[in-house]
């Protein structure tokens, strides 16, 4: 029996060694902390204790002591391997958990999160991608590791991808009249381009300076005295009219919360006493980064307050007419995460936001996303702006020009010349570079106009201005003239916008912007506006000084008197001008441009004329109000030898009678 035995033995032998598994001795087991003795257990207790004490250097040399006495101890291997990670020896430290998960796979399924780990820290994204799927399939019960695991292998894929389909990207630093050897950061522009603002910090304490593009230069930025207190002021938004900064101060005993909210206004050439945007803007949370949309009725911020899905959420507020501050609204799950959420930047165009998220998927922490606001769906998932523009440190805050092509953000820099600083703690600066295409917003040009009384040529200011979108019928931006009777409006390309400017006791004016090409850009738009008095009463003297009011978003069908839908906006605004002037009369006209036969001018004209003539009628405007009459081509205001001439000639237009 004892020769059967033997012989059982030494076949179970050479099958394991034929398999690749050679045991020392048949039935040995794997060393653990259990069965650890002698020299091997003294000197490994004594490891532990010096790593516990930080001293690294001896620890190591126990820890392989311990290897050398006992090579399938995974605790040492395990221990050992977990300090060269913590000193950012990730080859070594790589080295040992691979061998830890050779030993014995299941013994130790953390080392399959710090091996990924290791790999990710070097940029091996593939490998870390593997390890990260290899630790979520174990049955390691950590649900912290697990968590961190899910983000890491949703990052690693996102990065293996990445890195192979870089972005463009050419960071240049500002002009060093802007950039210092302190930290210049989150800065803003005005939709003209020539005011620049941002934060500076000195000596610890943060302020916000402005410069000014002289001759295509950015001068030597001042400091906002009129805003900058002893308190640290900064994360400011200038409005794309320049007449409006909102702005974080911390720590102001009179405040909500650690930082809150600020506001102040430009008057001439100074500036208000900032004012705290009180609630419902500010909470006792912690309130910053804010961004204004292109009329200033929007805004835009970061928030920790209560209702964040994470640390940190972006909120939305609109400003009434009334110039009060809505309940703020969570941009939802789409944007939000259950991180940090931060630094949002609303583009002009109306519908594309910038933001930095540590919780969306991406190179490792925050990077830079883009979303677009949609009809059906409030607003896309978020794109990541890619690498090499995120990296695995964190991006910031990023403003976008207006025609959308350049980028400004802030970043690390180290001065190439300085080799005595580069073990000195880099400094952030302000950089700029190129969007990616693919990246940008709409571009948009703007409406610059001053508003004057025809008759006085005072300056008018408060004067409210609308621009409508007339593809969808919807108000795109509203605001009003400053005291010198000057606005600036934003309109994206790729619409047709109506702009209207109205004031109490005068006739309105309208302005049409045909900009149906997306990938265009126009020049701005440079007017000078006259409001014509309403009389008040119709006198012939009054009738025989009024002009006409041209009503530039009135349009037919080609070649007939029926009118468009796109005309209802403008329609609505002159019946919104009779009833609210009870005694006033009109006579609208109809004018064509030489095209066609006279008569059939003539004809035309008056069946346009009768057609707008014929809606007031149907809105509830008296018939003994309204007259109308056709003048074909016979009262030209422009040339008929081009299609803009001839386009400014078909017009329809109403006088007081």
């Amino acid at each position: 029996m004892k020769n059967y035995n033997s012989i059982f033995t030494f076949l179970v032998f050479v099958l394991l060694t034929l398999s690749g598994c050679t045991p020392k001795v048949i039935g040995q087991t794997r060393v653990s902390k259990d069965n650890l003795t002698g020299k091997a257990k003294k000197v490994f207790l004594r490891a532990n204790q010096y790593k516990k004490n930080k001293l690294f250097d001896k620890a190591i040399k126990d820890f392989e002591t311990v290897i050398k006495l006992e090579p399938t101890f995974i605790d040492a291997h395990y221990q050992l391997a977990s300090i060269h990670f913590n000193e950012k020896n990730y080859p070594l430290a790589k080295q040992g958990l691979a061998k830890v998960i050779s030993i014995d796979p299941k013994a130790k399924t953390a080392a399959y999160f710090y091996l990924g780990l290791a790999h990710w820290e070097t940029d091996d994204y593939e490998n870390a991608t593997s390890n990260f799927e290899q630790f979520l399939q174990s049955d390691n019960k950590s649900k912290r590791l697990k968590t961190k695991a899910e983000t890491y292998l949703k990052n690693s894929r996102f990065a293996a991808e990445a890195v192979k389909n870089p972005v463009p990207f050419d960071p240049k630093p500002l002009a060093k009249t802007v950039n210092t050897s302190s930290p210049e950061y989150l800065p803003s522009i005005t939709a003209e381009g020539d005011r620049l603002v941002f934060t500076r910090r000195i000596r610890g304490y943060e302020d916000v300076f402005i410069s000014k593009k002289v001759n295509d230069e950015w001068v030597e930025p001042t400091p906002l005295s009129d805003i900058n207190t002893e308190e640290n002021e900064g994360s400011q938004y200038i409005s794309a009219d320049g007449s409006l900064i909102v702005f974080v101060r911390c720590s102001d005993r009179q405040g909500y919360g650690g930082c809150d909210l600020y506001f102040s206004e430009k008057k001439g050439n100074k500036w208000t006493k900032p004012e705290n945007m009180g609630q419902p803007i500010n909470t006792r949370g912690w309130e910053s980064q804010p961004s204004l949309s292109a009329d200033g009725n929007t805004l835009y911020y970061a928030s920790s307050r209560k209702g964040t899905l994470g640390g940190r959420d972006i909120w939305r507020s609109q400003r009434n007419e009334n110039g009060e501050w809505s309940n703020p609204v969570n941009l939802g799950s789409k944007i939000n995460t259950t991180a940090d959420d931060e630094s949002p930047f609303f583009h002009p165009d109306g519908k594309t936001l910038y933001f930095m998220s540590s919780g969306h998927e991406g190179m490792g922490g925050y990077d830079l996303f883009v979303a677009r606001r949609t009809i059906e769906e409030g607003w896309s998932a978020p794109q990541n702006l890619g690498y090499p523009i995120n990296t695995k440190g964190n991006e910031g805050a990023l403003f976008i020009t207006l025609d959308g092509t350049t980028a400004y953000f802030t970043k690390d820099n180290l001065p190439e010349d300085d080799i005595e600083k580069l073990s000195s703690r880099r400094q952030p600066d302000i950089f700029t570079f190129e969007m990616p295409e693919a990246l940008r917003p709409t571009p948009v040009t703007y409406v610059k106009a001053t508003v004057k009384d025809a008759i006085t040529t005072q300056k008018l200011a408060n004067a409210k201005i609308e621009v409508i979108d007339l593809v969808t019928n919807e108000v795109f931006s509203t605001s009003k003239t400053d005291a010198s009777g000057a606005f600036l409006a934003c309109l994206p390309m790729g619409g047709n916008y109506a702009l209207n400017v109205n004031k109490e006791k005068y006739f309105f004016h309208s302005e049409n912007f045909e900009l149906l090409e997306t990938n265009s850009l126009h020049e701005p738009y440079l007017l000078k506006i006259k409001l014509q008095p309403i009389p008040v009463e119709n006198t012939p003297e009054t009738v025989a000084k009024s002009e006409p009011i041209v009503l530039k978003n009135v349009f037919f069908e080609s070649g007939s008197a029926a009118l468009k839908t796109i005309s209802l906006a403008e329609l609505n605004y002159l019946k919104d001008l009779l009833i609210s002037n009870a005694s006033l009369r009109i006579q609208i006209n109809g004018h064509t441009d030489n095209v066609g036969s006279e008569s059939d001018n003539l004809t035309l004209s008056n069946n346009r004329a009768k057609a707008v003539h014929d809606y007031l009628i149907k809105e509830g405007i008296a018939a003994n109000r309204l007259s109308y009459k056709g003048f074909g081509e016979s009262q030209p205001i422009d040339t008929n030898d081009t299609e803009a001439g001839r386009k400014n000639n078909r017009r329809t237009e109403f006088i007081t009678k």
